[in-house]
């Protein structure tokens, strides 16, 4: 469990530190054909297959891929890298809608007063922090119930790259459904805990 959460937190983090400001300036130049055609884009690519990313990241990490001098394949980083790839269509799209319901108020007040378009974009993100925060917890919550990705690009290795989902497809692959329940169980409860955080920061917002 330890591994799943620290995977795919480290997933989202990592996404999130390219999805969201890409989302600000989508949302800045929202007006244009580019914007427009990019966030289309990211809505669609919101629902590829699992696989398909992993396919991707596999051929891109494998030896005779561009990146295979870095021996990331069927590591725990190589695992983060596919999820964040998976998840940052989501992040980018979700944070760009709620980045929208503040930037008519919020932009052309700070650039009324004065501020240069870093500062009006900080303003923007500031209000918007709760929703913000909500985007990355279902981000969070897509990577940590992913399996497609987990099993190409870790292997499914004990106690280095096996996580929460492959490790219920192990067992039941086995045969042993009891262990497979639980495990689905606490993946659940899981799910269920980011679920309610997020219901919560969405009411208080």
């Amino acid at each position: 469990m330890a591994r799943s959460l620290a995977i795919s937190g480290s997933a989202t983090l990592l996404a999130s530190t390219w999805s969201i400001p890409l989302a600000v300036k989508l949302v800045i130049g929202g007006d244009s054909r580019a914007s427009r055609l990019a966030l289309d884009l990211l809505n669609s690519l919101t629902s590829v297959p699992t696989v398909v990313i992993g396919l991707v990241m596999y051929l891109i990490l494998s030896r005779s891929g561009p990146l295979g001098f870095l021996n990331l394949l069927y590591t725990p980083v190589a695992i983060a890298l596919g999820q964040a790839v998976l998840v940052t269509p989501l992040i980018t799209s979700a944070a760009a809608a709620s980045l929208s319901g503040v930037h008519e108020v919020v932009w052309e007040m700070a650039m009324a007063l004065g501020a240069t378009e870093r500062q009006a974009a900080g303003a923007m993100l500031r209000e918007a922090l709760p929703s913000i925060l909500t985007v990355v917890l279902l981000g969070f919550n897509r990577a940590l119930g992913e399996l497609g990705i987990a099993l190409m690009l870790g292997g499914n290795i004990r106690g280095f790259t096996r996580v929460m989902t492959t490790a219920i497809a192990l067992e039941v692959s086995r045969g042993e459904f009891e262990l497979a329940l639980s495990l689905s169980g606490i993946l659940l409860s899981l799910a269920i805990v980011v679920n309610v955080a997020i219901r919560r920061m969405g009411e208080r917002r």
